[in-house]
């Protein structure tokens, strides 16, 4: 992988890993929904992932180490797909994407709920630098200007 690496900075390195859409959802999909095997993850997916695509996604994430892949013991002819404690770590960036989507974008209110309930305080560093990209680009940092779609409003300090 080091080959399609083109810059040292964090967010690319991590981009490279799992940055694309399919490798998102599939993550999205064992931590969200237990989907473990290949036939789960592709006839689950509402996206109509293509077998090639979920085949060469899941190749990539055992080769970066964000999951294993094993025999499953109950067939013979199936693999089982575990999360690692590097694909573990991914949770909270999983959430933090959901709850952006969750609270800008049109998305069904039965499936944010995962989201939503993973809420949780932004940290206080986070919450700085928001404040300060507010005032250098000028948006409004009055709670009650930043209002969501559904009438509830955003803080830097808490997310709704």
């Amino acid at each position: 992988m080091a080959a399609r690496e083109r810059s040292g900075c964090p967010i690319n390195l991590a981009i490279e890993v799992f940055g694309d859409r399919w490798t998102l959802l599939i993550l999205r999909d064992m931590i969200f929904a237990n989907r473990r095997h290949f036939r789960e993850l592709l006839r689950g997916s509402d996206e109509n992932i293509t077998s090639s695509i979920l085949a060469d996604r899941l190749e990539r994430l055992v080769c970066a180490g964000i999951i294993t892949r094993a025999n499953d013991p109950s067939h013979k002819q199936k693999a089982i797909y575990s999360l690692t404690e590097k694909g573990i770590d991914l949770v909270p960036v999983l959430a933090t994407v959901g709850l952006w989507g969750a609270q800008y974008c049109d998305a069904d209110p039965e499936k944010s709920g995962p989201a939503r309930e993973l809420d949780f305080q932004l940290p206080e560093a986070w919450a700085g630098l928001m404040s300060s990209l507010r005032e250098q680009h000028g948006v409004p940092s009055d709670p009650a200007s930043l209002a969501e779609p559904d009438g509830a409003g955003f803080s830097s300090t808490r997310r709704t």
